[in-house]
């Protein structure tokens, strides 16, 4: 596993990749201090499984940064690490198509267990964000749910997940093999299971219910107009 670190504090990349280490067996990190520096990286190094990305940098700023992320790499999550985590902040950056949000004042053993649930197909959202609800912490990964236990088909959950990851209804069709007709139809019924209208109050419901999802399967040719039928239905 590779994991690409963006954070213009050479002392704190290099603590981060120290305390990286027990996530996974033979785990690589390279290092960008800035946002360019970084898209370089991904050009030479490839094959990166996770980014993670401080908001405050030099050049193009963080949030620019993410959002570039996941237009030209949609298929690697990237989890923001910053010291601001307020719930501004925090929205921001889940708008802009982060999978995660690790604030820099928590705890090793929280990162971890962050990067854990999101590896694992899940999203991890900070306390702050969640105000009025009671979050499943990262360790808490045992009473997650998967998302047939809140009534969503299989087809479904693979819509929701790539929603959570900012893919566009035209990239998820694509990566799903579904026409965007039946994308749409998958979403409302998914935004209407989680009782959220927008992509942000879906990933802090999933956040909130500590959802997990299986790897996105694409639909075999001639599936699409059952998956039309069954989805119009509901």
């Amino acid at each position: 596993m590779k994991i690409l670190l963006i954070d213009d504090h050479a002392l704190f990349r290099e603590g981060v990749a120290l305390l990286l280490q027990p996530l996974r067996a033979g785990l690589q990190t390279v290092e960008a201090g800035s946002c360019e520096e970084g898209f370089a990286t991904l050009a030479r190094e490839g094959g990166v499984d996770l980014v993670l990305i401080d908001l405050g940098l030099p050049g193009l700023s963080g949030l620019d940064g993410l959002a570039r992320l996941r237009a030209d790499h949609p298929d690697v999550p990237v989890v923001v690490m910053s010291s601001a985590d307020d719930r501004d902040t925090v929205l921001a950056a889940l708008d802009a198509g982060a999978m995660g949000f690790i604030p820099k004042s928590s705890t090793s053993q929280v990162m971890l267990g962050a990067l854990r649930l999101i590896l694992d197909q899940g999203i991890y959202v900070p306390p702050s964000a969640l105000i009025g609800s009671r979050p499943l912490p990262p360790a808490a990964q045992a009473a997650a749910l998967r998302p047939a236990e809140i009534g969503l088909t299989p087809r479904q959950a693979d819509v929701l997940y790539l929603l959570l990851q900012g893919l566009p209804s035209k990239l998820i069709g694509r990566a799903l093999n579904l026409s965007l007709s039946t994308v749409k139809a998958h979403t409302t019924a998914v935004l209407r299971a989680l009782n959220v209208t927008t992509r942000t109050q879906a990933v802090l419901a999933a956040g909130r219910l500590g959802l997990r999802f299986a790897p996105p399967v694409p639909a075999q040719p001639g599936d699409d107009s059952a998956e039309a039928m069954a989805a119009n239905k509901r």
